[in-house]
């Protein structure tokens, strides 16, 4: 079971779980639009096994504060602070769609502090033809306005993102969710490609890899973070 916390960085209110040995190696999962630290329920257990596993709720999202401004690179600065705050110096970093770009931004900006990088199903920063998305009906677990903030930036990236990829010094795995994915896949490649140390790996399962195939999806991901525990098993 995981335990619920929240830490204060500056001035925001960022709830997480953290579940998992307090001696084993960090573990920090970034969800994706719209999701909370709930949306990794169904691996964090298999993870939590071997590593201390924190899944945060990013600002605007779930139990974290909703505080009315909103961007990728706050959200970014919210991660930093808390790695910050729990003293975590050096971690793994896994993060979906969304989450993952909040973990490439930092991994780009910050490379001293993620040893290893997954990213599930990331899109590479370029511009794509912009939508307006519609408010769903009822109560939600994130605010409306954080949804438009970062879909505008998800349309229109900042260039200096795709710039900045060569970087990032992590050894990082792209996951790609395949033709069923909305994800433009050969992005996903390309971003794979440009990170120094990337590499790229199908699970075709769509955009919700975790959920869709979250026995093939930990035992991936398992393998490559235990791969930085043996060198023989780089490739």
């Amino acid at each position: 079971m995981a335990d619920h916390h929240a830490v204060d960085v500056g001035g925001v209110r960022l709830a997480y779980q953290v579940s998992g040995p307090p001696d084993a190696l960090p573990l920090v999962m970034l969800h994706a639009l719209g999701e909370d630290a709930t949306d990794w329920d169904i691996v964090a257990p298999v993870f939590a096994r071997s590593r201390h596993v924190y899944a945060l709720d990013l600002r605007g999202h779930g139990r974290s504060d909703w505080p009315g401004e909103y961007s990728l690179q706050l959200m970014r600065d919210d991660v930093l602070g808390f790695l910050d705050a729990l003293a975590l110096d050096r971690v793994d970093l896994v993060g979906h769609s969304m989450g993952g770009i909040v973990a490439y931004l930092l991994a780009e900006d910050c490379p001293q502090r993620v040893d290893r990088l997954v990213l599930e199903d990331v899109p590479i920063p370029r511009p794509r033809k912009p939508t307006t998305p519609s408010r769903p009906d009822g109560k939600l677990t994130f605010d409306w306005d954080m949804v438009q903030a970062v879909r505008r930036q998800i349309d229109t990236p900042d260039a200096g993102w795709l710039e900045r990829l060569d970087r990032i010094t992590a050894e990082t795995l792209v996951v790609a969710g395949g033709p069923l994915s909305h994800v433009p896949q050969e992005g996903i490649v390309e971003l794979a490609r440009r990170v120094p140390h990337g590499r790229v790996v199908t699970i075709p399962a769509g955009h919700l890899i975790h959920k869709s195939e979250p026995v093939e999806f930990t035992k991936t991901v398992l393998a490559f973070l235990r791969s930085g525990e043996n060198p023989d098993l780089h490739g």
